[in-house]
């Protein structure tokens, strides 16, 4: 394999860990107000990612990070091109940010209530906007781009419930059941709509291999998010929770099948890549690192996996 085409893999996977651990966070984040009753519950919603949601983010960093080093021409011009919209995200993250950090350190109820409403626009900010921001990429449409945003906050309120579900006990799990329902009537629709047109998006002229693969992912991603809902309604959180994050991951393949070999219009993944010397020293440093990361957050999800109750003070 050559190593333009393992980077590209690369950063298709980190931007994929983003999608699933991300996913979540902003689905909970926005359905802290439907879920919590009161204060107690709203500790026990946001307790479910706690402990996780900055090192979420990370992924974005260390994803946007390799392609400034292996593909700076992809990097410019994207972050260039959608300039605005990625503005809006970031400010939407440090708002997000603020709030759960500040949360805990207020003692009056209209602070925490404003740190609640930081937390919920921080997250839908970057729910909807990703989504637009890659729809538009592929196929470069404003109805594409709204299309693709509802796709992406529809399907992180699913997978924020579901992982509410998984998380916790009691009444807040029940209503988070009830939650992944109600935003199912909107995902599913919303991923039949922005995942069957990935494949052409991508695809355009080119030999029907690909195209038959993309598809595939495509179909199986609309698959997994349909059972995972069905498998929340019957109790198996954990499993429903596979399947949503299987949906993404799928969807994200798809996604990034189609940005191959031409991630901008009119610029290949040859030309937007680094030298050979630059990939090189970056594969040596990503084989070294990556598994110390990987292994770290997987042992803080272990540590963390119980479930939670709210505990009235």
């Amino acid at each position: 394999m050559e190593l333009t085409t393992f980077w590209f893999a690369v950063i298709a996977f980190l931007w994929t860990g983003y999608f699933v651990l991300e996913g979540f966070d902003f689905g909970v984040g926005m359905l802290v107000p439907v879920l919590a009753g009161n204060e107690a519950e709203r500790k026990q919603v946001l307790g479910t990612i706690g402990p996780v949601w900055d090192g979420n983010e990370v992924w974005l960093i260390t994803a946007v990070g390799a392609m400034f080093a292996a593909f700076p021409a992809w990097y410019a011009g994207m972050l260039s091109s959608f300039y605005l919209p990625i503005l809006l995200i970031l400010s939407g993250l440090i708002v997000r940010g603020v709030g759960l950090e500040w949360r805990g350190k207020v003692r009056h109820a209209s602070d925490r209530a404003w740190c609640d409403l930081g937390v919920l626009v921080g997250s839908a900010l970057p729910a909807f906007l990703w989504g637009a921001v890659f729809a538009d990429l592929l196929r470069g449409s404003a109805t594409a781009a709204m299309v693709g945003g509802v796709f992406s906050l529809s399907l992180c309120l699913l997978h924020g419930a579901v992982f509410v579900a998984l998380k916790t006990s009691g009444p807040v799990r029940s209503r988070a059941r009830r939650a992944a329902v109600v935003a199912a009537a909107v995902a599913l629709p919303a991923a039949v709509a922005a995942l069957s047109n990935i494949p052409v998006a991508g695809t355009e002229g080119a030999a029907p291999e690909p195209a038959s693969w993309l598809w595939g992912a495509a179909l199986v991603a609309m698959a997994a998010l349909a059972a995972g809902v069905a498998l929340t309604w019957r109790g198996r959180d954990g499993w429903a929770f596979a399947a949503t994050a299987s949906s993404i991951a799928l969807g994200s393949a798809a996604l990034f099948g189609a940005l191959w070999p031409a991630p901008l219009p009119g610029l290949t993944v040859a030309e937007a890549a680094s030298g050979p010397y630059t990939l090189g020293v970056l594969t040596w440093i990503g084989l070294i690192a990556l598994p110390f990361v990987l292994g770290y957050q997987a042992w803080s999800y272990w540590v963390f996996r119980k479930r939670l109750t709210a505990e009235v003070s």
